[in-house]
């Protein structure tokens, strides 16, 4: 016994550097795909000066954190797909290790290991890592503040306060969600002091702390509540709370986590308190977000990367004390995850803008009916192109102006700005509509439903002005989402 534990820190430091490395295989398959819309904003906007980049962020609706890490690690690595890809590559297998100190910290080596196993092979986070986005900087900041919670205020280790300070303002200035876990953390700790099981010092001097780290942002976030919000989002229907779980770990495996977890709790009662908070913390966010969303629509399925991190940690407590049918449980898990495929082409604009590229020349006129994919078209077509949407002519293609966007969409109709638009260009000169082609299931939000009626009229506009001759339509393949249609018009 002694021989063992002697040797277990080199065991799971084994354990540790092989969860990374299977996971590096798993999530390397769709690196250099093309960008899709979220991909081309992010890059356009870290592609700004440093010191451009929160000023530029006043147009979106992001906090700044993520962008000037993109920005510095594009300094370095360059900015094909690939290389901007690897910053939230590096993110998502830095929260293996984070996962496994927590889970270690926490309830023991056992949930340790199968925390971090957790990260390597979660689907979400696999998804995420592949992606030009903050998603798996949200995970591993959620992993490590919902940990020093639990050490601060559950196991008593006050150094934990500060750290846990740290963590939830880079949370913050990483996404506004981070102010949804902030609150809920805020609730589990006013149920402990309401049990005198935490002194009342350290939670209010947190709380003030974060909320000075956190004031020089409120301005923005406030500006971005009131003028751009998400207007492309659709208000959430209470069945996306119960899908969250699935999402994360992937609906074929969350069955058999369903049978790891019963079997582990059948065995061992109770749950431990440090666990009990944690599901708490997670429930308190998720149901935060969605009530302020039914105010104000802001919801989106990628955005539950917060609840990852208490989750995760959690369901690593429980299971670590199951065996038989849990091991085989959790076994059939790992074989779910590991035959995970890597993420479909997320786009087709870099084929379609591929394909037409060499007919179009600097001057010519680039018409998006949907706004934001205007920073993925300035991507890949040729430099020097002028950009049209139903928010008028584009200032600055890297990234898009969200600024009472739905109010300027709507008003954006073919008479007012894209007919006057073609009557100014020369003859020769050519005019490529680029339009998005419905999926499957068709957004009801009123951007969505805007867009659409712009579409079609602009599209109409285009075919029946007796300025254009129609030269060349692009033809789309069945991708996933975000499939665009491009169509080549010549001026008269």
């Amino acid at each position: 016994m002694n021989r063992l534990a002697a040797r277990q820190p080199a065991l799971l430091a084994g354990a540790l550097l092989l969860l990374i490395c299977l996971s590096a295989l798993l999530r390397t398959g769709a690196l250099d795909g093309g960008y899709w819309i979220d991909e081309g904003i992010s890059v356009g906007i870290a592609s700004h000066d440093l010191r451009d980049i929160p000023g530029a962020l006043g147009q979106d609706g992001n906090p700044p954190l993520y962008y000037l890490l993109l920005h510095g690690w594009m300094q370095v690595f360059g900015t094909t797909e690939a290389a901007t890809r690897g910053l939230s590559l590096v993110f998502a297998l830095l929260a293996i290790p984070a996962a496994m100190w927590a889970g270690t910290r926490l309830f023991g080596w056992k949930a340790g290991v199968l925390a971090a196993a957790g990260a390597a092979g979660s689907p979400f986070l696999t998804y995420y890592a592949q992606e030009t986005r903050m998603y798996s900087l949200v995970v591993l900041l959620s992993i490590l503040a919902s940990a020093s919670f639990a050490l601060a205020f559950v196991r008593g280790e006050r150094k934990h306060v500060a750290w846990l300070g740290v963590w939830l303002a880079l949370l913050l200035y990483t996404h506004t969600w981070g102010l949804f876990m902030a609150a809920a953390m805020g609730a589990v700790w006013l149920h402990l002091r309401r049990r005198n099981e935490v002194g009342t010092a350290d939670g209010v001097r947190l709380a003030i702390l974060v909320a000075l780290a956190y004031l020089p942002w409120l301005p923005v976030v406030l500006f971005q509540a009131s003028h751009t919000a998400a207007p492309w989002a659709e208000r959430p229907s209470p069945l996306l709370l119960l899908i969250i779980p699935g999402g994360l770990f992937g609906h074929f495996a969350l069955p058999l986590l369903a049978v790891a977890v019963y079997f582990a709790v059948r065995r061992h009662p109770p749950v431990d308190r440090a666990v009990r908070m944690l599901v708490g913390i997670a429930i308190g966010t998720a149901v935060l977000a969605w009530l302020c969303s039914q105010i104000q629509p802001a919801w989106a399925t990628r955005y539950s990367a917060i609840l990852l991190g208490p989750l995760l940690l959690a369901l690593a407590s429980v299971v670590a004390r199951g065996k038989g049918w849990t091991v085989v449980a959790l076994i059939g898990v790992a074989g779910v995850w590991a035959i995970n495929s890597p993420p479909p082409s997320k786009s087709n604009v870099r084929t379609v803008s591929t394909g037409v590229a060499p007919s179009i020349r600097p001057g010519d006129l680039v018409v998006s009916t949907q706004p934001e994919q205007v920073p993925a078209l300035n991507r890949y077509l040729p430099q020097g192109v002028v950009y049209l949407t139903p928010m008028g002519l584009v200032q600055d293609p890297r990234q898009t102006d969200w600024r009472d966007g739905l109010t300027r969409l709507r008003a954006g109709q073919a008479e007012t700005e894209l007919l006057p638009a073609i009557d100014r260009l020369p003859t020769g000169k050519r005019i490529l509509i680029v339009t998005p082609e419905p999926g499957e299931r068709l957004s009801q939000s009123p951007w969505a439903r805007a867009v659409r009626i712009r579409t079609r009229e602009w599209r109409a506009a285009m075919q029946a002005s007796p300025r254009l001759r129609a030269i060349g339509t692009v033809e789309t393949l069945p991708w996933r989402k975000n499939t665009v249609r491009a169509e080549l018009y010549q001026v008269r």
